[in-house]
């Protein structure tokens, strides 16, 4: 269960959106955390603990007692090493790259980030995101010259390329009574799939009726029997004496019935509304996928395939994604 902010996090989540406090704008990696974009300020047990020093000060000073402002100083020394210490403990960190595959819009991303610990060890720094949980660095960074991966859950609403916005690391540590932050704004963006639709009718052509056609019989390697390899046809249909023979890659045809190429086209759905259409597309994308069909993904501006795989799925996802919202 998430704990609920302080006041003075949301003091420091209010800073952090002033025009002059570093990490507004759009960074490139790799990010040096230096002493000019950390910033301090006390926690609630921080703020209790100055209270009781300054009062424990004010009351020495009234009856002149010298054990007693000695015991103030000592305090306001440990305080301020406190301070200084939660300061020295983001100072030198170092963010070289971050990386998410794509997720379909709704789900949780998982952006993983490289860091490097540098001079000093990084007990316990976390990360955060501006929506999303707070995360531990890993235990490997607490060495001094290490460097690990931290992997942090965010969500996502919308198809197309997303932006991170500020992610914040910060610290308690070593007392707990001053927090050390510092935000910036990665300048890279994810990818974000459109959403799925939930149910709908089956792919088209997907009837048994002209689904699948007949094709040459499997008699031999005679190049009328043969065709040309395409980007998607297993290995094992490769007739490799004939490929030999003609230079180039030929594959066998088989009498079975072969699955025809999916036509996925925009246009056939035109009775729909602009997000149902690419929800619907998308689905037919990872259904075309899952029977081994090639497919063609045709939508305004773009014609992809036929073809079947990762990257055709990727490339008609992508697209899918970052089609203009409707009426743009």
């Amino acid at each position: 269960m998430p704990s609920r902010p302080d006041v003075l996090e949301r003091i420091d989540d209010g800073l952090a959106r002033l025009p002059f406090v570093r990490g507004r704008k759009p960074e490139p990696l790799p990010i040096t955390l230096d002493r000019k974009r950390i910033y301090v300020l006390p926690t609630r047990q921080g703020v209790l603990v100055g209270v009781l020093v300054l009062g424990m000060l004010l009351g020495a000073l009234n009856y002149n007692n010298n054990p007693g402002l000695m015991l103030a100083f000592l305090l306001a020394a440990i305080i301020h090493n406190g301070v200084v210490l939660a300061h020295l403990r983001l100072s030198g960190l170092r963010i070289t790259a971050l990386h998410a595959e794509p997720v379909h819009a709704g789900e949780a991303l998982a952006l993983r980030l490289r860091l490097e610990s540098g001079k000093r060890s990084r007990e316990g720094v976390q990360l955060r995101a501006a929506a999303g949980e707070a995360v531990d660095l890993p235990a490997s960074l607490h060495a001094t010259g290490a460097d690990a991966e931290v992997e942090l859950t965010i969500p996502t609403a919308r198809r197309g390329l997303m932006d991170l916005g500020r992610l914040r690391l910060s610290t308690t540590r070593p007392l707990g009574l001053a927090r050390a932050w510092s935000w910036w704004r990665p300048q890279q963006r994810v990818l974000v799939y459109p959403a799925l639709e939930r149910s709908g009718p089956p792919l088209p052509g997907a009837a048994s009726d002209g689904a699948r056609q007949p094709r040459a019989q499997r008699s031999g390697e005679d190049t009328h029997h043969l065709r040309d390899y395409r980007n998607g046809d297993a290995p094992r249909q490769i007739a490799w004496k004939a490929s030999a023979r003609l230079d180039r890659l030929m594959v066998r045809e088989y009498e079975a019935g072969v699955a025809r190429d999916v036509m996925l086209d925009w246009q056939a759905l035109r009775q729909l509304p602009h997000e149902q259409r690419i929800a619907r597309l998308a689905r037919w994308v990872l259904e075309a996928e899952r029977e081994g069909r090639r497919y063609r993904l045709q939508i305004p501006g773009t014609t992809l395939g036929p073809a079947r795989g990762p990257e055709h799925r990727h490339a008609c996802l992508r697209a899918l994604a970052l089609l203009p919202e409707a009426g743009a």
